[in-house]
């Protein structure tokens, strides 16, 4: 069972429904029990970083996931949920995450022409020396959709999965082992985003 972490921000059903439309069965949880019960789980997530760490901190969803990650099980962050992944945020202050991934979270520069957020449609280019397995049977550079003024700079390059530019090539995707993070919308991107909920579905557990 995919569990879905519901800490009170995200287009929940959005991603649920992608998942059932790949076959897959998927619940919508704030109850760190069923985390810990899960096959695999999905931390979604649109607003604020500050707002959300401080509700998966109040709730214990925090730990959950952690556990979850250290278990071994499939794990993938989404928008939000993909920069909650990393140790701080630059967004309104300084903000710790949950340090699963080395770097930081960081806003677009603002420039003459540039649209922040930058919203929409956009295509990635895959990282040869991170080939992702969420990525498989896909073009060589798929379009997906985006809504976010923050990105995270991974201090590892090697967990870079994705890039896409904003003028600029900044991490789309991320991958590190049994963890994995689209600051994209899966749910969103049509059925190359199908193809990616797919993939996850068939990743093997690592669950001992």
């Amino acid at each position: 069972m995919i569990v879905i972490v519901d800490y009170g921000m995200g287009n929940l059903r959005s991603v649920q429904k992608a998942f059932e439309a790949v076959g897959a069965q998927a619940s919508i949880s704030s109850d760190p029990a069923a985390v810990a019960k899960a096959e695999r789980v999905v931390l979604p997530g649109v607003g604020a970083f500050a707002d959300a760490i401080a509700e998966l901190r109040r709730t214990g969803l925090d730990r959950a996931f952690i556990e979850a990650v250290h278990a071994g099980k499939p794990c993938l962050g989404v928008c939000l949920g993909m920069q909650l992944l990393f140790e701080v945020s630059e967004e309104d202050g300084l903000h710790q995450g949950l340090g699963l991934l080395p770097g930081r979270v960081v806003r677009f520069t603002s420039r003459p022409g540039l649209k922040i957020p930058h919203m929409g449609w956009n295509t990635l280019t895959f990282n040869p020396i991170n080939p992702c397995p969420l990525f498989v049977d896909q073009p060589e550079h798929p379009s997906v959709y985006f809504v976010h003024s923050y990105f995270v700079q991974p201090a590892r390059p090697e967990d870079v999965a994705a890039t896409a530019d904003h003028p600029e090539p900044f991490t789309a995707a991320v991958a590190r082992g049994n963890l994995f993070g689209c600051q994209f919308h899966p749910e969103k991107s049509q059925t190359v985003g199908l193809k990616i909920y797919r993939a996850f579905t068939q990743l093997p557990l690592q669950v001992s």
